[in-house]
């Protein structure tokens, strides 16, 4: 026997390459399972299939990876080369070549992918707990007495579902229990509300919610303390948290999951516009009802009415009156047609005595006197600015031989006692007092000698 056919005998089969790749990927998708992975994408390649294949990578290794179209729609943000990504992938291996490689479920960015993996852990913790047992769910009130909401007093997600209740029941009464909805010490203060709630029992059913956000502006409702207080209420809970789309670990454990705050409120309160209608509709017959029956009686009364009218003698008076005011009214129509008349012809008469009124001609002689008083005063004028400015001319001449003006030049003049010019000095002795005048003021002075 060949040693080819001993180690043949040896082996329990032989595989082709083909069933060996299907084996190996059998037992890389079922020993492995699913895995989480952060590394940076490579080699993107988007072909028109939808299909994504990417490359990821660290410092010292790489790894081929795949999401197909149906995975990678979910997606909430646009992939690029570089980019530091957390993904969800089951371990495969491609059989017609045999590459190792990851098949993608779910891709966030880095940061979100970490909150996202310990969003499924503590979900895995608290399935595993129980605590989203359907045994375990309360059912909400058929009609509620008293409705109790828990969230941010300053929130959209308050004003929604106030608006959804007025609409719907005004009636029925509700207590807000305010607390932090996002930030350190939220996910307390959300259970110490709920507890707050039950302890005071003053609520059938509770809303516990917020609007919407991202991942880490909701996780405070994907903390375990608030998990673990709404699994605990004896009042039945309303989850509802963000959107739609948006699912936290409340909503698996509340009683009753609604996609928003508005859709909670729906949910709870009784829709008053059938009844509202109905009443309405029963309001409008007895409002047509009593029309009618007024009608009838308003018919009535006017028919007997009109029978005592007619046999009244105030029908009689007011026919007279009324014959009387239309004579007055014709009276009146007779004098005025006549006054206007009267008015025509007077006014014709003033007319022909305006035509032959002396006023016109006294008009004209006026303007005319005006005319010569405006020419007579115009050549005053003139006469008396010629006189001026002779004058002007001959004083003009007067200053030039005038004493002062020689006395503006420098000049002065002295006077005695007596105001006698002196021309000689005997005409002056020591001790008399002399003037002597210039030409801005007098000095009075004593001749020494």
């Amino acid at each position: 026997m060949t040693l080819f056919a001993q180690q043949t005998q040896s082996n329990d089969r032989i595989y082709t390459v083909s069933s060996l790749n299907a084996q190996v990927r059998l037992i890389l998708e079922n020993e492995m399972g699913v895995v989480w992975l952060i590394g940076e994408l490579s080699n993107l390649s988007i072909p028109v299939s939808g299909h994504w294949y990417f490359t990821l990578k660290d410092s010292r290794a790489q790894v081929k990876c795949a999401m197909f179209k149906g995975s990678n729609r979910n997606v909430t943000f646009r992939p690029a080369n570089g980019n530091q990504v957390l993904v969800k992938a089951r371990l495969s291996l491609y059989e017609p070549r045999g590459d190792y490689q990851l098949i993608i479920e779910s891709m966030q960015p880095e940061g979100d992918g970490r909150l996202q993996q310990q969003f499924e852990q503590l979900k895995m913790s608290m399935a595993a707990d129980g605590l989203f047992a359907q045994s375990l769910k309360q059912p909400l009130p058929e009609q509620p007495l008293r409705v109790g909401i828990v969230t941010s007093k300053t929130g959209a997600a308050l004003y929604d579902i106030l608006n959804v209740l007025k609409r719907r029941d005004p009636s029925l009464p509700v207590v807000i229990y305010p607390t932090m909805v996002q930030g350190d010490g939220a996910a307390i203060s959300i259970a110490q509300a709920i507890g707050r709630a039950n302890a005071r029992q003053e609520c059938d059913v509770l809303i516990v919610g917020r609007g919407g956000g991202s991942l880490e502006d909701l996780w405070a409702f994907n903390e375990e303390i608030v998990a673990r207080t709404i699994a605990a209420s004896q009042i039945p809970i309303v989850s509802a948290v963000g959107h739609e789309v948006d699912v936290t670990i409340a909503d698996f454990v509340a009683d009753v999951r609604a996609p928003t705050p508005s859709a909670a409120a729906e949910l709870i309160s009784r829709d008053m516009t059938h009844q509202t209608q109905a009443i309405n509709q029963r309001k409008q017959q007895l409002r047509h009802a009593m029309r009618h029956f007024l009608s009838q009686r308003h018919a009535t009364t006017v028919q007997l009415q009109h029978r005592l009218d007619k046999q009244h003698p105030q029908v009689r008076l007011n026919q007279q009156q009324q014959q009387l005011d239309e004579l007055d009214a014709r009276l009146l129509q007779a004098m005025q047609r006549r006054l206007a008349r009267h008015q025509q012809h007077l006014e014709r008469q003033q007319y022909k005595l305006a035509l032959h009124s002396p006023a016109k001609n006294i008009q004209t002689q006026q303007n005319q006197l005006a005319h010569r008083k405006h020419q007579l005063l115009d050549a005053m004028d003139r006469h008396l600015l010629q006189t001026q400015h002779r004058l002007a001319m001959a004083a003009e001449k007067l200053d030039a031989v005038s004493p002062l003006a020689t006395l503006g030049r420098g000049y002065s003049i002295t006077r005695d006692q007596n105001g006698k010019v002196i021309r000689h000095r005997d005409q002056v002795k020591a001790g008399d007092t002399i003037r002597t005048s210039l030409a801005d003021g007098e000095i009075q002075s004593v001749v020494s000698e």
